[in-house]
């Protein structure tokens, strides 16, 4: 990708530098509540049941310097948040909206969230009650060397997904998902929660093509990486990977295919339009 020399987002808070364990913030919800927000947004609701059981003391907090490298991720991290701005700014201004910024939050091992206690191991996400993405930027070393989506617009299509999230959160659909999801079986949530996730892929596709329209930002094999990630982080795949099997009732973010699908669909038209992941019969 384009991206050295350009604008950086203001709304990156960066915590790479501190150490030490603060005490976590329950933002005036029940345990419950938190597990069903993580629920919604891809992670694991037992870990944030178990992080609330097993609370720490609040610790000192440290900190130490980034090197170069991460110093230079973390710009690139701040150019691709501005691109989306850029975009989305547009694009709701287009249907006579106005865009609400997020802010976005790099961190190491653990920070807290307005969602609960984030974990590393949670991978990146969105929380809707502060309206940030958080993201260890370790998870893109793991994504190449696990996952094998390697290069620069795989980072940036795993940052516009979980914008992506906050745009459904402005147009309300995040809201009406988690509705719905509380009067659900859990195989049932899941199925929903899959809709959102693809939706989630489309927006990113969305971005990209808006992105290249608006700066040119995409070089030669760009768009092979970021199709590429959305096929590697297939819940199928995953699971293939991990365990051995597949379990389709447990998927919660969709398969390789369908996750590519999406992307792609998003990617070549630029149109919100094409987006109804819910209204879909085939994902």
């Amino acid at each position: 990708m384009l991206w050295k020399g350009r604008r950086q987002s203001v709304n990156v808070e960066d915590r790479r530098g501190l150490t030490g364990r603060k005490a976590a913030v329950g933002g005036g919800l029940g345990a419950l509540a938190l597990a069903v927000i993580v629920l919604l947004l891809g992670g694991n609701p037992d870990e944030v049941m178990q992080n609330l059981q097993t609370s720490q003391p609040a610790g000192p907090q440290q900190e130490s310097v980034l090197t170069q490298e991460e110093r230079e991720l973390g710009e690139f991290v701040g150019v691709i948040l501005a691109d989306t701005e850029d975009v989305w700014n547009e694009l709701f201004r287009q249907q006579g909206l106005e865009y609400r910024e997020p802010s976005l939050v790099l961190f190491s091992n653990a920070t807290d969230s307005a969602c609960g206690y984030a974990q590393s191991a949670t991978g990146p996400f969105y929380c809707s009650a502060d309206e940030k993405v958080y993201i260890d930027l370790g998870f893109f070393q793991e994504m190449q060397r696990r996952l094998g989506a390697r290069g620069d617009f795989a980072w940036a299509y795993v940052i516009a997904h979980e914008v992506g999230h906050h745009v459904q959160t402005q147009l309300g659909i995040m809201e009406q998902v988690q509705e719905r999801m509380q009067r659900l079986g859990r195989a049932d949530a899941n199925r929903l929660l899959v809709r959102l996730e693809l939706q989630a892929d489309f927006l990113a596709g969305v971005w990209a093509h808006h992105a290249q329209r608006l700066k040119g930002v995409l070089e030669e094999g760009d768009i092979e990486e970021g199709m590429n990630a959305a096929s590697a982080v297939g819940d199928d795949r995953i699971m293939r990977q991990q365990q051995g099997y597949v379990v389709p009732d447990a998927f919660t973010h969709g398969t390789s295919a369908q996750r590519l699908r999406w992307f792609t669909r998003g990617l070549k038209t630029g149109d919100l339009r094409q987006g109804d992941t819910f209204g879909a019969e085939e994902l």
